[in-house]
C-alpha cells in the first residue's frame, strides 16, 4: 500500500496511520509501540506487503499470525476448514524489489506445525526450517537481515518482543476492512 492510498484509506476508517519507526508522534510498525496500543483503537499499519496482501484476501477469512501466536493462528484456522495457506509475506529491499524475509519463514513454519493433514513441500520446508531454529530464537532473528537492520537503527527491543513464542492467546481476524481481535481460550 502506498503512502498516500494508505493514508486515505485510514481516513476513509477514521483510523489512524501509523508512521515508520522513527516517529515520534504516533504508532508505529514497532512492536514495542503496539504492545501498549489501547484496546478499540483503529489502525492503519503500511507494511509495504502484508498489508496489501491482506486486502486481496477479499472474504477469505484471513488471520494475522507470528510466533507469538502461532499456535493459537493455527487452532482457529483450522475451524474455517482443511484447506489453509500460510503466507510469509517478506520484506522490501531499498529499490523496492521483494526480499524474502527469514523472520517470516520461521514464523510460518511455527504456524504451519500446529497444523493438522498434509502439508504441501514449502510448508513442509517452512516446518523444518522453524524446528531447526527453534531453540535459539532470538538469537538467531538478531543475526537475520532484517534484525541486523533494526539492531542498527536502535530497535533491539522489536526483535525480543516477536521472538516471544507462543505468548498469546489472540488472533487478528480481518473482518470488514479492518483486523478485529479474538481471543481464544484455553492455555497455551
Amino acid at each position: 500500500m502506498e503512502n498516500g492510498s494508505a493514508h486515505d484509506y485510514a481516513k476513509s476508517l477514521q483510523a489512524q496511520l501509523a508512521g515508520d519507526r522513527t516517529s515520534k508522534n504516533s504508532y508505529s510498525l514497532s512492536p514495542a509501540l503496539l504492545i501498549k496500543i489501547p484496546a478499540g483503537t483503529k489502525l492503519v499499519l503500511p507494511s509495504p506487503n502484508g498489508s496489501s496482501l491482506t486486502l486481496r484476501t477479499g472474504r477469505t477469512p484471513t488471520l494475522a499470525g507470528c510466533l507469538r501466536n502461532c499456535e493459537t493462528v493455527a487452532k482457529l484456522a483450522q475451524k474455517y476448514g482443511s484447506k489453509i495457506a500460510v503466507i510469509p509475506a517478506g520484506e522490501r529491499w531499498e529499490d523496492g524489489t521483494l526480499r524474502p524475509a527469514f523472520e517470516d519463514l520461521i514464523g510460518a513454519g511455527a504456524i504451519l506445525s500446529y497444523l493438522n493433514g498434509s502439508l504441501s513441500p514449502e510448508a513442509e520446508i517452512a516446518v523444518v526450517v522453524f524446528h531447526d531454529f527453534k531453540k535459539d530464537l532470538l538469537a538467531y532473528l538478531k543475526k537475520c537481515s532484517s534484525g541486523k537492520e533494526l539492531i542498527a537503527r536502535g530497535f533491539e527491543s522489536d526483535i525480543e518482543i516477536a521472538a516471544a513464542f507462543n505468548v498469546s492467546n489472540c488472533v487478528p481476524l480481518f473482518i470488514k476492512n479492518a483486523y478485529v481481535k479474538q481471543v481464544m481460550n484455553y492455555k497455551l
